[in-house]
């Protein structure tokens, strides 16, 4: 019998007013819970402005709050209501004192089941995340949700095959991806085909949830997507347009794919394990 689940993209725009945006993310689940979605997938920071866009905003960290708090709490009732599980994304304040780029993960019955960080950290022009978040420290966990079992990336981490390698082999059906991707930030086509491959490598579904609008000097393009586990789209948001973007999947196809039947079966990691223990090179070291 075929595991059919109804995934809902929440590209909505963030404006600079926090209470708004909460208003229109808890309106994004109502829309979602109201075409049947059963999962909700939301952007990268959706509450808030995107502050990493320039250094050093010492406003910035006032936004933080601790995991659960008000705002992840106001999430967690809208998700017990509309029985959706929920894949979030906010600016954490961590017990420790450090700060995260965080993905709570609610199930249908509005529990939270976990925290993922953010690993990555990035900095360069239009993303100055070292000045904000901490590197993760909760590894890739995957979730045991009503849906199935769901793991997420959080925006930079998709660039990291060892990550989405990791999230596979600890039996996610379904990657979540909340983003901040803008216009001309890399070749045409690039994000997309990078996750899409790492569908069809790992063997799960990828949901990508995109910021979008113009903020500032970024420019955040949706175009939010759903893959299958072949690196298929099923589903795609418009460029610059705010939508719920609805997908079905069958998570039997993660059980059947091409990399659960043959990549994970052939592996040989006894030969290569410890080439992720290597440092990494320096930047002379490349061009030499």
């Amino acid at each position: 019998m075929a595991r059919t689940v109804r995934i809902a993209l929440a590209q909505i725009f963030s404006t600079p007013d926090r209470a708004t945006n909460l208003e229109r993310a808890l309106g994004a689940m109502e829309e979602a819970g109201s075409a049947g979605a059963q999962l909700v997938v939301f952007p990268e920071v959706v509450l808030d402005r995107f502050f990493p866009h320039r250094p050093d905003d010492a406003t910035a960290e006032r936004l933080a709050e601790p995991i659960p708090g008000p705002l992840s709490e106001r999430i967690a009732a809208q998700a017990k209501r509309l029985g959706l599980v929920t894949v979030f994304n906010l600016y954490e304040r961590g017990h420790d004192g450090r700060f995260y780029d965080s993905s709570p993960v609610f199930d249908a019955d509005g529990s939270l089941l976990g925290v993922t960080r953010m690993i990555h950290i990035t900095e360069y022009e239009g993303f100055h995340e070292q000045c904000y978040y901490a590197p993760g420290d909760r590894g890739a966990p995957v979730y045991d949700t009503q849906v199935g079992k769901v793991g997420v990336a959080i925006c930079y981490d998709r660039h990291y095959p060892e990550y989405m390698r990791a999230l596979g082999l600890a039996g996610a059906e379904m990657v979540c991806i909340p983003q901040a991707g803008v216009i001309g930030e890399w070749p045409e086509g690039m994000y997309e085909a990078e996750v899409r491959t790492a569908a069809f490598q790992n063997g799960y579904f990828v949901a990508l949830s995109n910021r979008v609008g113009e903020e500032e000097s970024l420019t955040f393009a949706g175009e939010s997507f759903v893959s299958d586990p072949e690196g298929r789209i099923l589903a795609r948001g418009g460029s610059l347009v705010e939508e719920v973007v609805i997908a079905d999947v069958d998570l039997d196809a993660a059980t059947d794919s091409t990399a659960r039947r043959l990549f994970y079966r052939d592996r040989r990691p006894e030969l290569y394990a410890d080439w992720l223990t290597v440092d990494r090179p320096t930047t002379k070291e490349v061009q030499t």
